[in-house]
């Protein structure tokens, strides 16, 4: 077998090796590469969501690619984060901790915490003096795939309170939010800014930055998606709603950072009478998002030879390879109609989710990625 990093994309390895096992693509340059549209791109510092794929590798490869600072929501992200990169600066966006993980964060060094509750800015009475303190604000915002705020995040006016508290408590006062995952409309950052700027100004208290969160979309079921305009339009709406004043800008992509680098390898089991297919993985492995937004639509079926399925697709029941009944998408899959036991079938657009969510429930799912030139 050549070694990993020899293969140049993922049919290379599947026609020369077959595995039967489900397999996931790395490649590095194609997540360096996201990394420098970020960076060129955002009027900000950029930094990167651990939860969307917490992997050595991924973690390594953005190091690389400059990226210093990291959100991370446990003491586990955090050792993560430091195995690879001693230097990093640690965000702890988490707003809801124990008081042994803030003992964990304090020892870790972390600069920057979210707050969205007066009882967890009590926590971190003991953090030192001048930490950065984030609080989270959180409106009834559409366009993103499901709502953040209904979990994390408070009321403008409670976020003028909390605001004034921190400054009270000789800490740095700063305000984020999170637009919802995978969004793409750029109103939806707008709107979350031109309200920053008036809970700013009701406590009284300037901001010394803004963090606009994540959130930005990922090529999944609709095109891909804008960036660019999204960077455009929070630089122009900060200008223009601080002016002068403006506080200096984070963002903390995680599914868009980290989506593209990798594709997803499953191989069709068995086929069934009434053409619902079983794969070698399914939603308690690297499809277990399929559970709460559609499955990426991105799909490509070869013979174990490595070649395309050409056929007019057809809707198919998806099985996975466990025991469990559930173990099913929700939705059937569009596949060509000559699809074969033993074939492959590819999802692109994989990285974020995949590797995080895999249970290993069976003895089934994700072995460590093969690294290939093209994802």
């Amino acid at each position: 077998m050549r070694a990993s990093q020899d293969w140049q994309s993922p049919v290379d390895h599947l026609s020369r090796e077959r595995p039967d096992t489900v397999q996931l693509y790395f490649s590095p340059s194609v997540l360096q590469a996201t990394a420098a549209r970020f960076r060129a791109g955002f009027p900000g510092l950029v930094t990167y969501a651990v939860k969307a794929n917490p992997s050595a590798e991924v973690l390594a490869n953005l190091s690389a690619a400059g990226i210093t600072a990291f959100d991370v929501a446990s003491p586990e992200e955090m050792r993560a984060v430091r195995a690879v990169n001693r230097r990093a600066v640690l965000h702890y966006n988490n707003p809801v901790r124990s008081a042994a993980e803030v003992e964990v964060a304090i020892a870790s060094g972390v600069a920057s915490y979210s707050v969205d509750d007066a009882g967890e800015l009590a926590k971190l009475s003991a953090v030192p003096k001048g930490t950065e303190i984030s609080v989270r604000l959180a409106l009834p915002v559409k366009g993103a795939a499901y709502d953040f705020g209904s979990k994390f995040g408070t009321t403008p006016a409670r976020a003028a309170a909390l605001l004034r508290e921190v400054k009270a408590m000789g800490l740095t006062a700063s305000l984020t939010f999170h637009p919802g995952t995978q969004c793409a409309d750029p109103a939806a950052w707008a709107a979350y800014i031109r309200a920053a700027v008036e809970v700013s100004e009701a406590a009284g208290v300037p901001l010394a930055r803004l963090n606009v969160g994540g959130g930005f979309a990922a090529h999944r079921w609709q095109a891909a998606p804008d960036l660019e305009a999204i960077f455009a339009r929070i630089h122009k709406e900060v200008r223009s709603a601080f002016g002068t004043e403006r506080p200096a800008l984070v963002c903390e992509p995680g599914r868009a950072m980290v989506a593209e680098a990798f594709t997803l390898a499953t191989r069709v089991k068995a086929l069934r009478a009434d053409g619902s297919i079983f794969l070698n993985d399914g939603i308690y492995g690297g499809l277990a998002e399929a559970r709460d937004m559609p499955v990426v639509d991105r799909v490509t079926a070869l013979s174990p030879a490595g070649e395309p399925r050409l056929a007019p697709a057809r809707a198919r029941v998806i099985f996975g390879p466990t025991c469990d009944s559930i173990d099913r998408l929700p939705d059937p899959l569009a596949l060509p109609a000559d699809l074969a036991e033993g074939d492959y079938v590819l999802f692109r657009g994989m990285g974020a989710y995949a590797q995080a969510l895999n249970t290993g429930f069976n003895g089934y799912g994700l072995c460590t990625p093969v690294t290939v030139t093209a994802a």
